[in-house]
């Protein structure tokens, strides 16, 4: 088993940064992809980013590219998402997830592919 517990939602204008984390305890870190989700109310779960075992590969939503950017921090056990240039739609529930590693990065965007989950941390960006 793997525990995710977020942190670091909020309230912020358009234009500004949040950075959230996700504190990952139970099994060995470095041996799962981890991935950011996020759900708006009345939307489905969409892939936002992942990073890799290593940390040496990030993927990035065609909608975040080049505002998040995802990292983690192999010795804290912790993975973040830097968000900055906050727009309106980023508004939603952002969850963190972890699946097994697995070389093929195209499963890396399907929620389904994920085994644990967070409970999610509320992100608000206000006009």
């Amino acid at each position: 088993q793997v525990q995710l517990v977020e942190s670091g939602g909020g309230l912020v204008q358009a234009g500004g940064s949040l950075r959230l984390s996700c504190a990952a305890s139970g099994r060995t870190f470095s041996n799962y992809v981890m991935g950011w989700f996020r759900q708006a109310p009345g939307k489905e779960r969409e892939f936002v980013a992942a990073i890799n075992w290593s940390g040496g590969s990030t993927y990035y939503a065609d909608s975040v590219k080049g505002r998040f950017t995802i990292s983690r921090d192999t010795a804290k056990n912790t993975v973040y998402l830097q968000m900055n240039s906050l727009k309106p739609e980023d508004t939603a529930v952002y969850y963190c997830a972890a699946r097994q590693k697995v070389y093929d990065s195209r499963r890396y965007y399907n929620a389904r592919d994920y085994d644990y989950w967070g409970q999610g941390t509320q992100v608000t960006v206000s006009s």
